[in-house]
């Protein structure tokens, strides 16, 4: 299978994440949520833009799980991120989440659920240390070279492998 030079998988959740937009605008704009429909969002709270409280951070301090259903105010929705208050223990706080950093939405009421990858910390700073080699982009008209090998790798040829040695014996 060829590369995904166009990314489908990070179109494809941006697209995702425009319907949890769109939702929480429309729910934003009426002050209250329609029917049964409730929500759970769940969300990294270590991720770039997210603003809780110390004391929640605290108590989570890698993600959390909201649920918007009867008592929140301020619901603020821009383009990359919403702001909402909510209870915690009797005390109001105010949370700011970035639509990249959540990781679940789910509505209850009508079994819908979301899911999104979203690296931890440390995955991020793994996928940040790794080692990544350019390659120039060919001129138009001229053929793109073929992918060094490492130092001291010789090149094999490629081998075709049968599907049944992969299939489980009966």
């Amino acid at each position: 299978m060829g590369q995904d030079h166009i990314r489908y998988d990070i179109l494809a959740q941006d697209a995702l994440r425009g319907v949890i937009r769109k939702v929480l605008t429309e729910v934003g704009a009426a002050g209250r949520l329609p029917g049964d429909h409730h929500f759970f969002i769940t969300f990294l709270t270590g991720a770039p833009g997210v603003r809780i409280s110390q004391l929640l951070k605290a108590k989570y301090p890698e993600q959390m799980t909201i649920v918007i259903q009867h008592q929140f105010w301020d619901l603020k929705i821009t383009e990359s991120q919403f702001e909402i208050g909510l209870s915690f223990s009797d005390v109001p706080e105010k949370l700011v989440v970035p639509f990249n950093a959540i990781r679940g939405f789910y509505d209850p009421s009508v079994n819908f659920e979301l899911e999104f990858d979203v690296p931890l910390a440390d995955e991020e700073e793994e996928l940040s240390s790794s080692e990544i080699t350019a390659y120039p982009v060919p001129a138009e008209g001229e053929e793109a070279p073929a992918a060094a090998a490492k130092e001291g790798e010789e090149k094999k040829p490629g081998s075709v492998v049968s599907l049944d040695a992969f299939r489980k014996k009966q």
